[in-house]
């Protein structure tokens, strides 16, 4: 099981020339239907976390040209995609799931993925579970935006206390999206679980108040209607350059003056009892191909994971700039999910939501 992201740490600390790398969501249609569907056996449905719909289009058309095969997909939060295909688990639906740890260890551990048998040679042994039920498909890391309008515009995880912000900050709320998950666990890492949880029951007057979608906060803070929102660095740097997004992503300090983040991959797995399971071995397979790896970093901002997939286009070079100087820790994604409820109560009792 991952303990840490051998080949994300390794990737960047080639590409920040020296920069110390030591040691990122949300979903905006929970529930949605399946999109782009077809008839017959020739599909394959995919549940997933947001993020990576810009890639994933045309890549899924690409895919689809190539072999015949529709692929339908279903975008929700993080924690939606396990909890979607627990309900059907008795009549599954999906054929593949992708969403970010500490879900796709709970999936696993629900009995929700299968081996797939896909080959993942080219991909570290900390990137992928040692069952074969699961394999990072792209590597991401937290971060939070603010506005480029925000002033004033904060830099260090106190600053967010300050009444400056008071109903100007919203983050999507741990145990439901991947990246309020990761907020938990980074503020654990970096404040200790007690001190983490006195950091929320402080930020609470300032938050707006519970989201399941991260990715639904973005636009928010692009109109000014938030001045902070938690985020991922691969999704936020997307929708900067897709969209034109009016904010930037940052890693506020700590007490020490250190910025730090957490490795946050996207993880693929084949759900047990596909009802395609053929088409979804392809469509992994495909995934996670040289050839398509190659375009992550262009098409989406995120960070191949074969070891033989070395980017230099101008996207790489924007993450690059980004990451420079941060400190990535590497949770026990295993050991987070142990504790996960233990947490998500002590952070409920803290916030009173």
């Amino acid at each position: 099981m991952r303990s840490a992201s051998a080949r994300s740490v390794s990737v960047l600390a080639a590409l920040a020339a020296g920069a110390l790398l030591l040691s990122g969501c949300g979903g905006t249609a929970a529930g949605s239907q399946p999109s782009g569907g077809s008839t017959g056996d020739a599909q394959v449905t995919v549940y997933s976390a947001d993020g990576l719909a810009d890639w994933y289009k045309p890549t899924f058309d690409d895919f689809t040209k190539s072999t015949g095969i529709k692929v339908n997909y279903v975008e929700s939060g993080s924690g939606e995609v396990v909890s979607r295909a627990e309900k059907e688990k008795s009549n599954p639906q999906a054929d593949v799931l992708v969403t970010l740890p500490p879900f796709i260890q709970q999936a696993d551990q629900n009995g929700l993925l299968a081996p797939s048998g896909v080959d993942t040679s080219a991909i570290a042994a900390t990137d992928k579970a040692a069952n074969g039920h699961y394999v990072s498909l792209v590597d991401n890391y937290f971060a939070m935006i603010r506005g480029t309008a925000a002033s004033p515009k904060p830099d260090t995880w106190k600053d967010l206390l300050s009444t400056d912000y008071k109903g100007k900050i919203q983050y999507s709320t741990p145990g439901q999206a991947g990246d309020g998950t990761a907020m938990m666990v980074l503020l654990e890492q970096v404040l200790g679980k007690q001190g983490a949880m006195d950091y929320f029951k402080s930020l609470q007057p300032n938050n707006v108040g519970p989201s399941s979608s991260t990715g639904k906060l973005g636009p928010k803070v692009s109109k000014g209607e938030l001045s902070v929102a938690n985020s991922d660095v691969q999704m936020a740097l997307q929708s900067i350059s897709a969209d034109k997004s009016a904010y930037e992503v940052f890693f506020p300090k700590g007490d020490d003056g250190k910025r730090t983040t957490v490795s946050l991959p996207y993880d693929i797995g084949l759900a047990s009892n596909a009802p395609h399971a053929d088409n979804a071995k392809k469509l992994m397979a495909y995934l996670l191909s040289k050839e398509v790896q190659s375009t992550v970093s262009s098409k989406a901002f995120g960070i191949p994971v074969r070891n033989d997939v070395t980017p230099s286009d101008a996207n790489y070079a924007a993450l690059k700039k980004v990451m420079d100087g941060v400190t990535v820790a590497q949770p026990n994604w295993d050991s987070v999910l142990g504790s996960l409820n233990n947490d998500l109560a002590a952070y409920n009792a803290a916030t009173g939501q």
